[in-house]
């Protein structure tokens, strides 16, 4: 959960702070050393031929500390590497505090990017070990499949890796089921050392639940300690509860009071409020509910850790009281809300959802927002307004063309170019004087056919179908024609991707007190740009990787 203020405790690692993990300074990590050799590095560059292969090189650290190869030493290794090979640096993508066994390549923020969205730009990946790249074999597998369609090779500073050879590519697999027998043992020592710890009275290792902190006894024993505000907070929130008050204010007075941040989501406080571990048992999740519940010792007992901020009673009846509440509610149908993430309301910018209310007549729905008091006037018909939506999105985009984005190889292109050029430069040295095709008339003529036939065909060649790029293809149907098929789950489904939004504006007549609604479409000015279906080549392709 969210708290708007931290305990001091003793440092356990030597990682870095948040803010130093989203990226690192070059003038604070780089030393005038490191400097100086890019410099020289850059000038290197400069000298290559203007058709030498471009490479993107791959930084990539689980744990920022002041122990691990720094995210320079690893830029530099792999520059120096670039420039033996002949390769021309296109850019950096680097990946701090992220781990490779949890997140492959392609998900990662700044090289999924580069994966995803501009596999054109560069020929080769470089990267400084293969632990660093992938510690998955069935991830490494992906890769070699995606290098393979799209005539990329994979290189390692400190690993004997060349896709272009079939040896190169055993020898990755060979390598990278050695780094997946590695993460396996590693996952195990982990899971040891938690179940260990949970028979364990004393804190160990973790995070507590809301409300305690981790401290030291007198013997610098680690702790738990309960926070006096947060414990005050947590029976004032019993004392609504018992009253019959809702979760959702009770998470509002917590952020008015310094106790929570904006991002605490009212579901997240019920968990808490329903967790074991505000009585000072020790919890773990449950993985076929999801929920916290108590760890017991080899008599059946819970594990005391702390002392609780709630007796057994206290719990057992706060969570009475939450569950008679949430028996009230009624049950809204799966998918009842259209274009969710689409509808907007004016006022205090919060989504437009349907709320399903029971009385003597039966269930009765309408439109409301989520901050505006009493939901900001509720729109009835909420089938009407969707309709509405509709009809205004059909007039504005759905005649836009479906289009969508598929990667298109240059390589052949290249090839019959650089075949045609070879070729012009044979024929035109041959016709010089003195040449091989100026000793008769007859070869002559002949050669100065030729010539223009290749000079026809070179110059008929397109420029940019000699590039790797992207191209967008059309299906030959438009948005409308498509929607037809999808219907409002798949249009909202499109909105949402390409930014569209619809602002809902509510006013009341003060002569008869009749509401009118105004809907009012906001759409991106690169629209059409954004509509590009553009398909996850790893999704698709390599699914289950």
């Amino acid at each position: 959960m969210p708290v708007s203020k931290t305990r001091s405790r003793r440092t356990r690692s030597r990682s870095r702070s948040a803010a130093d993990r989203l990226a690192y300074d070059v003038e604070a990590e780089w030393s005038a050393a490191d400097l100086a050799l890019l410099e020289e590095l850059h000038a290197a560059e400069a000298l290559l031929p203007e058709d030498a292969p471009r490479g993107l090189l791959s930084v990539r650290l689980s744990v920022w500390t002041e122990d691990t190869t720094s995210p320079v030493r690893q830029e530099l290794d792999l520059r120096v590497l670039a420039r033996q090979m002949g390769v021309r640096v296109v850019g950096v993508a680097s990946d701090l505090n992220v781990s490779a066994t949890k997140v492959p390549p392609w998900k990662r923020k700044q090289l999924g990017d580069w994966l995803n969205n501009r596999a054109p730009e560069f020929d080769v990946l470089l990267f400084w070990k293969l632990d660093r790249f992938v510690r998955r074999l069935s991830d490494l597998g992906t890769m070699i499949r995606w290098c393979d369609k799209h005539h990329k090779n994979l290189v390692s500073k400190n690993d004997q890796i060349d896709l272009t050879t079939t040896a190169g590519q055993v020898m990755v697999t060979i390598i990278g089921g050695i780094a997946e027998i590695e993460t396996a043992n590693t996952s195990v020592r982990v899971t040891s050392l938690w179940d260990y710890t949970k028979t364990q009275s004393e804190w160990l290792i973790g995070k507590p639940v809301w409300g305690y902190y981790i401290d030291e006894d007198d013997a610098g024993n680690l702790i738990l300690s309960i926070d006096p505000e947060i414990h005050r907070a947590l029976h004032w929130c019993r004392s609504r509860a018992l009253r019959g008050g809702s979760a959702n204010r009770m998470r509002n007075t917590l952020v008015r009071a310094g106790l929570a941040t904006e991002s605490l989501q009212t579901s997240s406080l019920l968990r808490i409020f329903r967790n074991p571990a505000l009585m000072g048992y020790r919890t773990e999740i449950d993985r076929a509910t999801k929920k916290a519940v108590s760890v017991l010792d080899r008599n059946g007992n819970p594990i005391k850790v702390a002392e609780g901020i709630f007796t057994e009673d206290e719990f057992a009846t706060f969570g009475a009281a939450l569950d008679s509440r949430s028996r009230k509610k009624v049950a809204q149908p799966s998918g009842d809300t259209k274009f969710l993430g689409v509808m907007i309301c004016e006022d205090c910018a919060t989504n437009i959802t349907v709320k399903t209310t029971r009385n003597k007549w039966g269930n009765y729905s309408y439109l409301r927002c989520q901050k505006c008091k009493g939901g900001g006037m509720g729109i009835p018909n909420p089938m009407e307004i969707y309709e509405e939506v509709v009809a205004s999105v059909l007039d504005a985009i759905g005649d836009f063309p479906v289009q969508t984005r598929e990667y298109a190889q240059g390589g052949s292109a290249r090839a019959e170019q650089k075949r045609l050029q070879d070729s012009v430069a044979y024929y035109m040295a041959g016709l010089e004087p003195d040449g091989k095709f100026t000793r008769t008339r007859f070869t002559k003529e002949q050669a100065e056919q030729t010539l223009d036939t290749l000079l026809e065909k070179l110059e008929a060649i397109d420029p940019e179908s000699t590039q790797d790029r992207w191209v967008y293809v059309h299906n030959g149907r438009t948005f409308r024609e498509q929607w037809e098929f999808t219907g409002i789950q798949g249009m909202a489904t499109d909105l949402v991707r390409v930014g569209v939004k619809c602002v809902v504006t509510r006013t009341k007549n003060p002569d008869d007190g009749a509401k009118t609604v105004k809907l009012k479409l906001q759409i991106p000015k690169d629209v059409r740009a954004r509509l590009v279906i553009r398909t996850d080549e790893f999704a698709e392709e390599f699914e289950g990787s």
